[in-house]
């Protein structure tokens, strides 16, 4: 299997995942560079999968379908174009030999969704979409802070070695963030240094890995004291215990930051 992230726009990434022959992408915010791959690669492409309905994710969705005849995936409970399979948690969709469980995520919008293969030779992988980010999570555009920290609960308790497949090059501005939350969190910095090198170089930060996520983003650590102190410090009415709070916090302080 070959795991691809393809530039798109500004800082999107479209994923394709592919055995040699064919391929599935995830959020194709624009065809052309799926269209590019595919014939570069002499792929085939079986199916689209769709997170949520913003156009950076779906822009392309049309003119894959057309040019290709793929079937595409997406949320039950959001303005996706038709025809697609419409998905919810529970449900499962078998491509490229592979099952992805389906799992709900609502908070960056209200319908959105994640994909997760638990076996990818030997790695679990997740296509999160605008969810969780590197070092970061999505604004909450659609759902509250209540749902948004639910899904990202959810997320966090997938294997430590699950590679996090986000569709936005954030990480640098979201680790600029997490050093100001947890200054002396030293797998924190490392993993900044480690991440400016690749950017210094034109390369991608993803995909990322759950455990390392545990560790260094502070919206999956809004019950550790550190990242609780923090967010008292940027807004002294949050209770300290009350992770919600700290949650919505942290997030209107890095919408602000």
């Amino acid at each position: 299997m070959n795991l691809l992230p393809l530039p798109a726009f500004a800082d999107n990434y479209i994923w394709m995942l592919h055995n040699g022959r064919q391929a599935i992408v995830v959020d194709p915010g624009d065809a052309a560079p799926v269209l590019q791959a595919l014939q570069a690669q002499g792929l085939q492409l079986q199916a689209i999968l769709v997170t949520h309905h913003h156009a950076d994710h779906v822009g392309g969705v049309d003119a894959l379908r057309a040019a290709t005849g793929a079937q595409v995936f997406g949320p039950a409970r959001e303005r996706i174009p038709e025809p697609l399979v419409r998905l919810a948690q529970g449900d499962s969709v078998d491509l490229l030999g592979l099952r992805f469980s389906v799992l709900d995520v609502p908070g960056h919008t209200a319908g959105h969704i994640a994909y997760y293969c638990p076996d990818m030779e030997g790695a679990p992988l997740l296509f999160c979409g605008d969810t969780l980010f590197s070092g970061g999570c999505g604004r909450l555009f659609e759902g509250t802070p209540t749902q948004m920290l639910a899904s990202l609960d959810q997320l966090a308790a997938l294997p430590g070695s699950t590679l996090v497949c986000c569709t936005h090059e954030y990480t640098l501005s979201n680790l600029k963030f997490a050093r100001a939350v947890e200054p002396g969190n030293a797998t924190l910095l490392h993993y900044s240094s480690h991440c400016t090198a690749l950017r210094a170089q034109n390369q991608p930060t993803l995909p990322s890995r759950m455990a390392l996520e545990r560790d260094i983003n502070p919206f999956l650590r809004v019950r550790e004291t550190t990242v609780a102190a923090a967010a008292q410090g940027f807004d002294a009415r949050v209770p300290q215990h009350d992770a919600v709070a700290v949650f919505a916090a942290l997030r209107q302080w890095k919408n602000d930051f």
